[in-house]
């Protein structure tokens, strides 16, 4: 049904002569190495796509020809081409639509803009993680135990598993200044709990029946914890 909707070319005039331009967006998906790559060609401004086809190769040439195949099969003109920087890329559009405006993809230009930030971000976290390792034998110390102060435990560990886990998606989402906003919190809700100290109805038949200040006659509250 998406083959068939593309191939109505009718349907695409329609769409696009209202607003009297294309700015054709490029790109290509390939799922595996030798496989074939899906390419999209799709217009910027209704968001409508015009042309999706599987080719085995990348060549200019072959790009060439899906470019003017879309051009052909509307009415309107082609103000401008984004893509990313791919060589094979750059020169169809420039043997298929010479002198038309080439830019490239506003996220590719960030993230080439953004390289000595990311980086320096990325050690940035490799020095945050070397001051949280050691959380698998905290998690083992409370193996099997069911008390709150051991839910507890579990609770920070998984905390910072999943911030070491998140790796962000930069450069919208620095991984490093995450993780270190992430542990921060981690470690001011620490210091809150230590500055709670320990619960003044703590008696030892509390701590006899469960550890942290339960007994069958009261709860003890957040302090216990």
């Amino acid at each position: 049904m998406g083959a068939l909707s593309l191939q109505d070319t009718a349907r695409l005039q329609r769409l696009t002569q209202p607003q009297g331009r294309v700015i054709l967006a490029l790109d290509g998906l390939q799922p595996d190495v030798g496989q074939e790559i899906l390419w999209i060609l799709r217009d910027c401004l209704s968001g409508e796509v015009l042309l999706a086809r599987s080719l085995l190769s990348a060549t200019h040439t072959d790009l060439a020809v899906l470019i003017r195949e879309v051009t052909q099969a509307l009415d309107v003109p082609m103000a401008g081409v984004i893509s990313d920087g791919q060589r094979s890329m750059r020169r169809a559009v420039a043997h298929a639509l010479p002198g038309v405006p080439h830019h490239l993809c506003h996220f590719h230009d960030l993230q080439e803009a953004a390289k000595p930030i990311s980086e320096a971000d990325r050690h940035a976290k490799k020095v945050l993680k070397k001051h949280v390792r050691g959380v698998r034998p905290l998690e083992r110390a409370v193996e099997g135990r069911t008390d709150p102060e051991a839910e507890v435990i579990r609770g920070y560990c998984s905390a910072v598993r999943s911030a070491l886990t998140d790796d962000g998606r930069p450069p919208l989402a620095a991984a490093g200044l995450q993780l270190h906003n992430r542990l921060t919190a981690i470690a001011q809700s620490l210091e809150r709990v230590e500055k709670r100290g320990p619960c003044p109805r703590r008696s030892g038949a509390c701590r006899r029946s469960c550890g942290v200040g339960w007994t069958r006659r009261h709860r003890c509250g957040p302090r216990c914890v």
